[in-house]
């Protein structure tokens, strides 16, 4: 039997399968409450099979303990009716939920909620939030031990299952771990005295909630880091805490006070699967409680494998269930090759900084299941015929979900294999996992009968051929190079960096300027390429910092490869004009628009990012023969109704453009593009 599907006890609890949604905070919380999204998010994850899903990553007890990232408030007792909604929707789909309860301690910001100091064990600052806390008090730590027993009461009261505590990076951890305990007093020092404060919580918290409810805890059991918590003192910490009252251990190796330690600790795209998983199976074999884990288990094989080997007993599979909720169902159900992966990205983590809440990089029904389904409904009005133009992530979009409506579907793509941009990215070895995106809608439109012509430059003529009633034209977009006052037939783009048509200077010591006016992906992708051909490289932003655009989760890994190269960053300047020297290298003129001066560089090669300008030639000669004249409905999109517009009576199809066919966007916003616009079709 599928070791995934069997049941587990978790004392008087049965799950109906080893299958975890781990504790996060998607930041989908209003006025810190878990509401109607919020429910709807964790909703969709019982309908999709969990057995169990945790939510309020991070839930808050205190007010001196802000919210970072969209913490519940468990301090406020107008949480509990909410809680006990999404409580009883979720077991009435057949999962249990219960919540992670913390104080964040140093990780948050003194200048943000209701402006009190934030407390930790020492006056340490904690370097990823920026945050000078003050070191607790006796008369803190009597409050916020009884905070966490009152929140726990709340999360009873409110019909969950069980809690979790948080020990990594916050306020209970900050005691245990000698790199952030420098006390002298009775909470310092020794194991034994890092110790008791926790285990002080953990006692009040089981004496508030009874012996029938279930107490957990995720705590790092290694931090891997000189002068931090080291194994042995982790699992002693741990056993002392099972004697407390802990009914269940969710392991953490590593620390997240940084962005390089957490991109370590949870890792991303272009990292081993499961790096910590033969580390929690050591705890397991060692410490009689039940274990789970999360970290990178993302995809099925490996969740089964972690199982099998006696690993863990249960297993979280947070991302690949935001990458696909209906993960376990599938599985049930014999459809495992139809999951939609999760391809590392990190976006979900990323963008609740970006944007202010969690999203798939390929799934935007993620987080908006009160108005996207994950599951696309078949018609019920007439099938059409519908021609998409371009084989990006936008147009397979498209594709995929015209085919699920029933509609008969003729995809036209110039190039040999479909993926478009998606192919670019996916070319810097590390992130290869993101063909996926591509891979995973063309193995879905050939399940739904979309008939794929690649290798074909489609035309007017060839689109009108199929007698169509609707056109979408996904036709991307091309480096933008027209930015600059001169010399844009001197510059490369990061296009031609990433497909291998750039070739790096020959001669010892070749200089490549790689500018970028972007702030995303694409020039960190052209940069890190680029460090394997032995140029020095100078990375030249307008900004005021490095890519803003990429995230806490993505930047290390960059970092890295700018650190071990020796990738000259120069920040502030823009970039004018190329023009050729005498010797035949390129004078590159940067202008600094705070003191207006100039500066020349002399290179071998100048590579630009500056975003893309749409390919609208088939638009544009299609407009006049559409009934919409390619108008869209703003108000019918938004809404999620189909589009009406009549502009031309003797037009013969309705006609749209998506994805970078508009303007420079990015994967989540063309697939998001794409799926709004076809599912009222």
């Amino acid at each position: 039997p599928d070791p995934l599907l069997q049941p587990f006890q978790l004392r008087h609890l049965t799950l109906r399968n080893r299958v975890v949604s781990t504790s996060h905070e998607p930041a989908f919380g209003e006025e810190g409450l878990p509401k109607d999204r919020y429910r709807a998010y964790h909703l969709e994850k019982a309908r999709g099979g969990v057995g169990l899903t945790m939510i309020g990553g991070s839930a808050v007890v205190a007010p001196d303990s802000p919210p970072a990232f969209g913490n519940l408030l468990l301090y406020r007792d107008e949480i509990v009716p909410w809680l006990r909604r999404l409580a009883d929707d979720v077991h009435g789909a057949g999962a249990a939920v219960m919540c992670q309860v913390t104080h964040l301690g140093r990780r948050t910001s003194n200048f943000t909620g209701d402006w009190l100091p934030v407390v930790s064990a020492s006056a340490l600052r904690e370097p990823a939030h920026r945050s000078f806390p003050k070191a607790a008090e006796a008369w803190d730590l009597d409050r916020i031990a009884a905070d966490y027993a009152a929140a726990a009461l709340r999360c009873r009261e409110g019909g969950l299952d069980g809690i979790e505590l948080q020990a990594y990076g916050h306020f209970l951890d900050s005691f245990l771990s000698p790199a952030t305990n420098r006390r002298d007093d009775e909470w310092g020092g020794s194991l034994e005295n890092r110790m008791a404060f926790p285990r002080r919580v953990i006692r009040a918290v089981r004496e508030a909630v009874g012996a029938d409810f279930l107490v957990g805890i995720r705590m790092t059991l290694d931090e891997d880091r000189p002068g931090g918590l080291g194994f042995d003192e982790g699992l002693t910490a741990a056993e002392r805490f099972r004697d407390d009252g802990i009914d269940f251990i969710s392991t953490i190796r590593g620390s997240i006070e940084s962005d390089a330690s957490l991109a370590r600790t949870i890792p991303s795209i272009g990292t081993p699967l499961a790096p910590h998983l033969d580390f929690t199976g050591e705890i397991r074999r060692r410490l009689a409680v039940p274990v789970m884990h999360a970290a990178r288990i993302a995809d099925v094989a490996t969740a089964r494998h972690a199982l099998r080997a006696g690993l863990l007993d249960l297993v979280g599979m947070v991302r690949a269930q935001i990458a696909d909720p209906h993960l376990v169902a599938k599985v049930e159900a014999g459809q495992e090759d139809r999951i939609r992966p999760c391809v590392g990205a990190s976006y979900c983590l990323d963008a609740i900084y970006d944007s202010g809440d969690t999203k798939c990089v390929h799934n935007p029904a993620s987080g908006r299941e009160l108005t996207v389904p994950h599951l696309v409904p078949r018609t019920t009005g007439r099938r059409r015929r519908a021609v998409v133009v371009g084989g990006g992530p936008a147009g397979l979009e498209a594709a995929r979900v015209l085919g699920e409506r029933g509609h008969d579907v003729v995809l036209f793509e110039a190039s040999d294999q479909p993926g478009g941009q998606i192919r670019l990215a996916a070319s810097n070895p590390r992130r290869g996992d993101l063909i996926q995106i591509a891979d995973w809608r063309l193995a879905e439109c050939k399940h739904l009968g979309v008939d794929l012509r690649p290798g074909t430059y489609a035309e007017a003529h060839d689109v009108l051929a199929e007698h169509p009633d609707l056109v979408i034209v996904a036709t991307g977009g091309t480096p933008d190079r027209g930015f600059l006052a001169g010399g844009e037939n001197l510059v490369a783009d990061t296009w031609d960096v990433m497909t291998g048509s750039l070739r790096p200077p020959r001669r010892p010591g070749g200089e490549i300027l790689v500018y970028d006016d972007h702030g995303g992906y694409p020039a960190m992708d052209a940069v890190e390429v680029l460090t394997s051909s032995g140029a020095r490289i100078e990375y030249v932003t307008p900004e005021r910092t490095l890519a803003p655009d990429v995230g806490s989760m993505n930047s290390p890994a960059y970092l890295r490869a700018f650190t071990a190269h020796g990738v000259t960053t120069t920040l502030a300047r823009r970039l004018r004009s190329v023009r050729r020297s005498g010797d035949g290298r390129l004078v590159a003129t940067l202008y600094s628009e705070y003191t207006g001066a100039e500066a020349e560089r002399t290179v071998d090669q100048v590579v630009v990012e500056h975003g893309t300008l749409p390919n609208d030639e088939l638009y544009t000669e299609l407009v006049p023969r559409s009934v919409n004249l390619g108008e869209v409905d703003l108000r019918a999109l938004l809404a999620h109704r189909e589009q009406t517009v009549v502009r031309n009576d003797a037009g013969a199809f309705r006609l749209f453009r998506i994805g970078d066919a508009v303007a420079s966007r990015t994967i989540h916003a063309a697939v998001y593009d794409a799926l709004r616009l076809c599912l009222p079709v």
